[in-house]
């Protein structure tokens, strides 16, 4: 046991169809903040789906990259705290490049908790520890 403060990661399910991204955007509830664009959708599997979308205006492919570790890490910092059945697009917008993963995580978790989808009361999920 070398590293007992290091919590064990879970794998994020990915989502890659084409067709689960078209049917978040049409039938999906959307999150907006200034970092990204959230469509959320419930599923019928016990886990949530991750799909992320960086285009073109954000960059360079390595600028796209950063985004997209940026969100994933965030994402898997709020997995505990959301309801398991829930598919998520994520469309990252150009503030999301000048910001670290935890601050990105506690946008999340505000437009989660504005949105219903976490799975305990507002009182036990705080990120200003």
């Amino acid at each position: 046991m070398a590293f007992p403060f290091i919590k064990a990661m879970k794998k994020i399910i990915k989502i890659k169809e084409n067709y689960v991204f078209r049917r978040s955007y049409r039938r999906g509830k959307s999150l907006v903040s200034p970092y990204f664009v959230i469509y959320a959708m419930p599923n019928r599997r016990n886990v949530p789906r991750l799909g992320i979308t960086a285009g073109k205006k954000l960059g360079g492919a390595v600028k796209r990259n950063r985004a997209k570790r940026v969100i994933t890490a965030a994402f898997r910092d709020c997995a505990p705290y959301i309801k398991p059945n829930y598919d998520f697009i994520i469309v990252a917008r150009t503030r999301i490049l000048n910001i670290k993963s935890t601050a990105a995580a506690e946008s999340m978790l505000k437009l989660f908790r504005e949105a219903g989808i976490l799975k305990t009361d507002e009182k036990t999920v705080n990120r200003a520890d």
